[in-house]
């Protein structure tokens, strides 16, 4: 690969780096920060501590819990509310959904889990785990757009099916799914549903109740909370089993010490998101309407891969075919732009893109495609001096490839 000369030098400016990478992670608020230190600072209690001092930190970790709920659109009332775990982030929330709810009836034999052909490695790897023990799997297919198709479930589901997860939105294209329409055929069947949320949450309004599934899965550094902690949403009676032991927090269904500092910065940070999101999401779409056109126009032969469904609003996949998107993501990390070329979880595999090869995109598509997911610290001159160092490179790039 040739050296590429930064783009920062070439318009005679100071080159910063450009994070386009925020569906990987977010940066932290300050607010957030804030709230967290001030919880170490005050140096609270064991939560689970019968005491007066533990008292007080269950208070404090219950208010946090109640107000994820609330902004989540969960049941937090009455007799019997839904319960929110807290979890070590979203990978722990799929894997205790998939498995603790597919398990949920020990002493029957195995039976048979649906997933989509998009889902995150959280929720493949536990379904192949499943398929290893004598389950059945089946998968969802999706329309060339990356949309999963609602017609291919009714056949599928038999008096076996246990489980049926589909994400809310996807990693890799932003591409918006019908899992609204799919709760309701997979409830009028008897069979729970989960719904991986977590790249949804605090980019779009989620409704856990309107949606009708059983399980949603959340995690708070994809909208500036904390790393470490995410949060598995379960319906009031639904069955789950427990994926560890030793432990009679939260139920018994997650047991061990809940982290009470970062469940106050989840909380802290879903609130803050949410009552800036409908303002926050026009801006990102500006801004993304601005990267996309931009590169389109320096370089029409792009392809933006999902362009015809709904998307999030600062989520695109764009292939640029004739280059390798592992080289071509390189040659963008030494100019300064972070991007990806797929989900964080998968990033160290040479394996094309699943989700792509699942919209029966050609080979030189999925080959060359790059992720850009963009965030609230982003700004408009960021966003032109991205175009103008993406084109750079891609240009450089076909000037020696011609040479």
């Amino acid at each position: 690969m040739p050296l590429v000369v930064p783009v920062g030098a070439v318009n005679n400016l100071p080159m910063e780096y450009i994070y386009l990478d925020h569906n990987a992670t977010t940066p932290t608020r300050p607010e957030v920060v804030e709230a967290i230190a001030r919880c170490y600072r005050e140096g609270h209690a064991n939560a689970a501590s019968q005491h007066r001092a533990g008292q007080r930190a269950q208070r404090i970790l219950e208010e946090a819990r109640e107000s994820i709920g609330e902004n989540l659109g969960a049941s937090v009332g009455g007799a019997v509310p839904d319960r929110i775990l807290f979890t070590s982030g979203g990978t722990e929330a799929n894997n205790l959904a998939v498995l603790g709810l597919a398990r949920s009836r020990p002493d029957a034999p195995p039976g048979q889990l649906i997933v989509s052909a998009i889902e995150h490695p959280s929720v493949i790897g536990p379904a192949e785990r499943l398929l290893e023990e004598g389950w059945r799997l089946d998968t969802l297919g999706v329309t060339a757009s990356g949309t999963v198709r609602v017609d291919q479930l009714p056949p599928l589901l038999t008096p076996q099916t246990r489980l049926v997860s589909v994400m809310l939105g996807n990693h890799e294209t932003g591409v918006l799914q019908p899992v609204a329409d799919l709760a309701a055929l997979a409830n009028d069947a008897g069979v729970p549903m989960h719904t991986d949320a977590v790249q949804v949450v605090g980019k779009r309004p989620v409704h856990f109740r309107s949606l009708g599934v059983a399980a949603m899965s959340v995690a708070a550094h994809k909208f500036q909370g904390p790393a470490g902690i995410g949060v598995l949403i379960v319906r009031a009676g639904t069955p789950l089993l427990p994926l560890q032991l030793g432990g009679h927090q939260q139920h018994g269904l997650r047991p061990g010490t809940e982290p009470l500092a970062l469940a106050v910065g989840m909380a802290t940070a879903l609130r803050l998101c949410c009552q800036e999101q409908h303002e926050r999401a026009q801006r990102m779409e500006r801004l993304l309407s601005r990267l996309e056109n931009g590169l389109r126009a320096g370089y029409p032969r792009l392809v933006i891969n999902g362009v015809d469904a709904q998307r999030l609003p600062q989520t695109t996949n764009i292939a640029f075919p004739g280059h390798d998107g592992q080289m071509l993501l390189l040659a963008l990390d030494l100019a300064g732009i972070a991007c990806s070329v797929g989900a964080a979880c998968s990033s160290g595999s040479a394996e094309l893109s699943p989700t792509l090869r699942a919209m029966g995109l050609p080979k030189a598509v999925v080959s060359s495609s790059l992720r850009f997911s963009l965030g609230p610290t982003n700004t408009e001159a960021e966003i032109d001096e991205a175009v103008c160092r993406i084109l750079h490179v891609l240009h450089a790039l076909d000037g020696s490839s011609a040479g």
